[in-house]
Formats: C-alpha cells, sequence, structure tokens
C-alpha cells in the first residue's frame, strides 16, 4: 500500500451534502400545487364571468383586486399573528395567491382593447386594475390589523 492510500484509510470521511436543488424540492413542490389551485380558481371565475370582444374585463379585473386583498390580510397573519411553516408562505402567497391572480391576461386584455379599437375602455382598465389592486392591499393589511389589535386585551 502506497503512502496516499495509507493516508485516505486514516482521513475522515467526507460529509456529503445534498445537491440544492433537493432542498429546494419541498418549496417548489407546494408552489406548483398552489399555483394548479389558483390558476384553476381564476379559469373558473373567467368561464362563469367572460368577456364580451371590446368591453371591460370584470372578470380579470375582480380576479386581481380580489387576490390582492388576500394577499394583504395574509401577509399580515402571517408575519403578525401565526409562526407558519416554512412552507405556508410558498404554497398560499406565491402558488395560489400568484396562480390566482393573473397580472400577465391584464396585460393582454389591454392590448386586446387597444387592438379592437376601445383604447379609452383599455386605459381605463389599465388605470383602475392599479389604482383597485394597491388599494385593496392597503385597506385589507389595514383591516387587519385594526382587528387584531382590537381582539388583543
Amino acid at each position: 500500500m502506497t503512502a496516499p492510500e495509507a493516508e485516505s484509510l486514516r482521513a475522515p470521511a467526507r460529509t456529503r451534502r445534498a445537491p440544492a436543488w433537493r432542498a429546494q424540492a419541498p418549496v417548489l413542490a407546494v408552489v406548483a400545487l398552489g399555483g394548479a389551485l389558483g390558476a384553476s380558481a381564476r379559469y373558473g371565475l373567467a368561464l362563469a364571468w367572460p368577456t364580451p370582444p371590446g368591453h371591460f374585463p370584470w372578470a380579470t379585473f375582480w380576479t386581481n383586486v380580489i387576490g390582492c386583498a388576500v394577499i394583504g390580510v395574509f401577509m399580515v397573519v402571517i408575519t403578525d399573528v401565526w409562526a407558519a411553516h416554512r412552507l405556508v408562505r410558498p404554497f398560499f402567497g406565491t402558488g395560489v395567491l400568484g396562480g390566482f391572480t393573473t397580472f400577465s391576461t391584464y396585460a393582454v386584455d389591454i392590448q386586446r382593447l387597444v387592438d379592437a379599437g376601445h383604447p379609452a375602455t383599455g386605459l381605463a382598465y389599465l388605470a383602475a386594475t392599479l389604482l383597485a389592486a394597491l388599494t385593496a392591499v392597503w385597506l385589507a393589511v389595514t383591516a387587519a390589523r385594526r382587528v387584531l389589535k382590537w381582539r388583543q386585551p
């Protein structure tokens, strides 16, 4: 036996670390599951409330506004009240609400309205969605914090 071989027998075994993707696999799985649930809910809402060509896309508008309000409440709850499991935020915040809200459809809706000769409706939709979504987050956060403060002894 050579000296390097003998040294390798005496050296402690190296600990093997799992690849980084294995540590992130549960996060990826819950985001994918949550995204499928959120996107399915959004799709169902769009089927139930279709938008005729050239009209204001109310289903997408309310989907985004409701999603923004829910994320406002959710963030207050998981930051101020509840020490949530590490997968709750990726599942619900990123997955479900990320799949439910749809700012890509918002952009496509604006383009379709403009292309169909309804630029005023497209501009109104652009501004109304932005204003309503930001207002929804602010109101939801404010209301959630007030309710939590009111409930405390």
